[in-house]
């Protein structure tokens, strides 16, 4: 094991630029830095989502997957618009484009609807990336992007038409099995995003409502969430979401997740009461966007390998 740093000086310098950019949008738009927990006592339960575990003796902790529950509950406290850029943590990511630890910019803007959000994040990965700030920005539905790559409504199939779309083997589909969600998951990874032009952005917008998580449902289209992802290319950079503030449904959410967790031999983690009680107590309306910053600036320095913009990738 070589003991340099995989990134050079040159690079930490693009980096330390990015997250002036990044702070100077922010602060232009008299939206605050605020600063929370890397440990806390709960994660996620997002199936897709593995949290790193602290062994703390009597009890554990989990090392954050995102800001988002501490950041939601200043929101029902009071504050105004928020971001942070915060080191994160996830299990079982590394690779060319995942690390284990990475930097995401995270953050929330009151009274802003899908349409604000999604244009609100072209706008940020432009100022971040001169790069992206030069290609244009393409919106997309979902279903509509499943369409015109393989023919199907991904709001109205089932697990065998999908399978079929993407001409799965038996092994494949003994392993997926009728999992809708895992299908569709599959589908956008290995088939819809791979056909996004690679010289632009594409924001793909109204995920079904199965994919929702902490987004609310689109008021006329009950079928869909206000959820959108931004990619470049097929390279996914952000998730956003018109944030759900009803602490029933999103109680109800939760063990949806835990009960797919339990199913698939997961751990199973508890659910965050004090994120519930936060949105009991009432979560202003917002929306809010968690982007990878390290993407971002693998694109910008024109790089194919995430762990080229990171001082040192331990373990």
């Amino acid at each position: 094991m070589s003991w340099q740093p995989h990134a050079g000086a040159a690079v930490a310098r693009a980096r330390a630029d990015m997250l002036a950019r990044t702070r100077a949008y922010f602060r232009t738009a008299g939206v605050l830095e605020v600063d929370t927990p890397t440990l806390s006592p709960t994660t996620v339960t997002e199936p897709n989502i593995a949290s790193l575990r602290v062994d703390t003796g009597p009890g554990e902790l989990f090392l954050q997957t995102s800001p988002e529950y501490y950041m939601k509950r200043m929101l029902a406290a009071g504050y105004p618009d928020i971001y942070q850029v915060s080191t994160c943590y996830r299990d079982g990511e590394t690779g060319r484009r995942h690390l284990r630890e990475f930097t995401m910019v995270e953050w929330y803007r009151h009274d802003f609807g899908l349409d604000d959000i999604m244009r609100d994040a072209v706008l940020l990965a432009g100022t971040m990336s001169q790069r992206l700030a030069a290609v244009p920005a393409e919106y997309r539905s979902y279903a509509g992007a499943f369409s015109d790559t393989l023919g199907i409504n991904p709001l109205a199939t089932d697990a065998g038409a999908v399978a079929d779309a993407l001409g799965a083997d038996a092994g494949l589909q003994r392993s997926l099995g009728t999992d809708v969600d895992a299908w569709l998951d599959l589908a956008l990874a290995t088939a819809v995003a791979p056909a996004f032009p690679g010289d632009r952005l594409t924001v793909l917008y109204h995920y079904p409502a199965s994919q929702a998580a902490l987004a609310e449902l689109a008021a006329t289209e009950t079928a869909v969430a206000n959820r959108f992802e931004l990619f470049f290319g097929e390279l996914e950079l952000a998730n956003g979401f018109v944030e759900l503030s009803d602490p029933v449904e999103q109680r109800n959410r939760f063990e949806s997740d835990r009960a797919r967790r339990r199913a698939a031999g997961l751990p199973v983690p508890d659910v965050d009461e004090a994120l519930l009680e936060a949105l009991e107590s009432g979560l202003p309306a917002c929306a809010g966007v968690a982007l990878g910053l390290d993407r971002v600036l693998m694109i910008d320095q024109g790089l194919d390998d995430i762990r080229k913009v990171v001082s040192f990738v331990p373990g």
